[in-house]
């Protein structure tokens, strides 16, 4: 399993030593490599990314506001120089904590951690969920609660039975992210959640009270995994 990562770290030594020792582990592909959290933001906003090694003290904003403005939340693992942030790495569910200089050994126990709790998502179906960010603060969404997702211009509404939940990203990130995890992508506005279908009739689905369009170019293969998915 190879996971998808990005730096933000603005000290072009460090960057390039976590670039060396994710390409030495064998285990993560860096995606992308930033000096100050905007352009690392910019990034995270379109493409789905498991892993995000992040620095805390950068020029413009910090990590901490980093991942405040994130709608989408992947495994953090901060990167300091200072052990000042352990508290706040709590508050915002970091998933390690490496204070620089950090060995590969140290950095190999964190991407261990990783790499585990994927494993335990993929094993253990009650454990998988997302993060999301809407109404300014970090909602953990499961799965099975989710309907349906619905782009709505720059943002994606994701609908359960209880609740609609609005946050700013796009659905083509939020495609790669969750599809194939029991979602599908219907129509160029929606992706759907296959185990709440409960009625199909020509080019709409019928999904919790919503009616959701099909695309034409995409009904053959909607019929394949529904019959699947029973």
């Amino acid at each position: 399993m190879k996971l998808n990562a990005i730096i933000a770290e603005d000290e072009p030594i460090s960057r390039n030593f976590l670039e060396r020792y994710c390409e030495k582990s064998g285990m993560i592909n860096v995606a992308g490599s930033f000096a100050d959290a905007e352009s690392a933001l910019e990034f995270l906003q379109h493409n789905a990314t498991d892993i995000l090694f992040l620095d805390v003290e950068m020029p413009g904003d910090s990590g901490f506001q980093l991942l405040d403005k994130l709608t989408v939340m992947p495994k953090v693992i901060l990167t300091t120089s200072k052990t000042d942030y352990a508290y706040n790495a709590f508050q915002y569910n970091v998933t390690d904590y490496l204070k620089k200089p950090f060995s590969y050994v140290r950095f190999q126990e964190a991407v261990n951690k990783v790499t585990e709790s994927f494993i335990d998502r993929k094993t253990d179906v009650k454990k998988e969920d997302i993060f999301i960010k809407s109404d300014g603060k970090l909602t953990r969404l499961n799965y099975e609660d989710i309907l349906y997702i619905e782009s709505v211009g720059d943002y994606v509404k994701y609908c359960t039975l209880g609740k609609n939940y609005i946050t700013h990203s796009t659905l083509k990130a939020v495609e790669e992210k969750i599809c194939g995890m029991g979602f599908m992508k219907v129509h160029r506005s929606f992706i759907v959640n296959l185990k709440k279908i409960s009625n199909i009739q020509d080019y709409t689905l019928l999904i919790g009270g919503s009616q959701i369009p099909i695309s034409k170019l995409l009904k053959t293969e909607v019929m394949g995994r529904i019959n699947i998915a029973g």
